[in-house]
């Protein structure tokens, strides 16, 4: 019962932010979200696969989640520095990149109360083979470097849903429950912005096919157990 609250919850939440984002309500649904809605364009759900390595190897995942948020970071910070002559970009990756450093403490917090060392780890390919899409020229590369964003923020916010839901935790299930809606906002964000680069109807072509190959690569999966692996 508590985690179809949950999942009601964040549903609700995860809608408010898609009106902010598009400036009207969506048409009325009767289900709770799922990875293909377009709140957040995703086109896979998570499996057993990667369920079976959060319970195999919780303290890596936890890890791997904080040096995700610094990267998040990262990359709002890096769009600042290559569009800083787009005001409305500055302002909306200055926001980002506090909160993504607040969630970076917030793991470091949870970290250490659950007497896991916070320390460096092998990475996931999957940040990596995402951004080797994008495209070379501008206002392509611009276009391609939002939506990948938006897509990673799309799949994190995916897989904190699975992994509340998942885990007989209270305190993670609570701790992930919170930050589902900080995600579907940012993913919100970068989407609206690439808007302001292409036409919409351009945009929404590419995002559709940057989804389809981010499922692709989330399908192959990696044999080390990370947050998006």
């Amino acid at each position: 019962m508590r985690g179809r609250l949950l999942a009601i919850g964040y549903w609700l939440l995860a809608i408010g932010y898609k009106l902010l984002a598009v400036g009207h309500w969506p048409a009325a649904s009767t289900h709770q979200p799922t990875p293909d809605s377009p709140i957040l364009h995703l086109q896979s759900e998570t499996d057993a696969r990667w369920l079976a390595q959060v319970d195999g190897h919780l303290d890596l995942v936890l890890i791997d989640h904080a040096h995700c948020e610094k990267k998040a970071a990262g990359t709002a910070m890096n769009l600042i520095f290559h569009y800083v002559e787009h005001r409305r970009l500055c302002a909306d990756m200055t926001e980002i990149v506090n909160e993504e450093l607040e969630h970076f403490h917030l793991v470091l917090d949870l970290l250490e109360r659950r007497g896991i060392k916070f320390r460096r780890i092998k990475p996931s390919q999957y940040g990596r083979k995402l951004n080797d899409l994008v495209r070379k020229q501008e206002p392509d590369r611009a276009v391609d470097r939002l939506l990948v964003a938006g897509l990673i923020e799309a799949r994190s916010c995916e897989r904190f849903h699975a992994l509340a839901e998942h885990v007989d935790d209270p305190e993670l299930a609570e701790f992930y429950g919170s930050l589902f809606e900080s995600e579907a906002r940012h993913h919100s964000t970068y989407t609206r912005l690439a808007r302001e680069f292409a036409d919409e109807e351009v945009v929404a072509q590419r995002l559709d096919e940057l989804a389809r190959k981010e499922a692709q690569i989330i399908a192959v999966g990696e044999t080390l157990p990370r947050m998006h692996s």
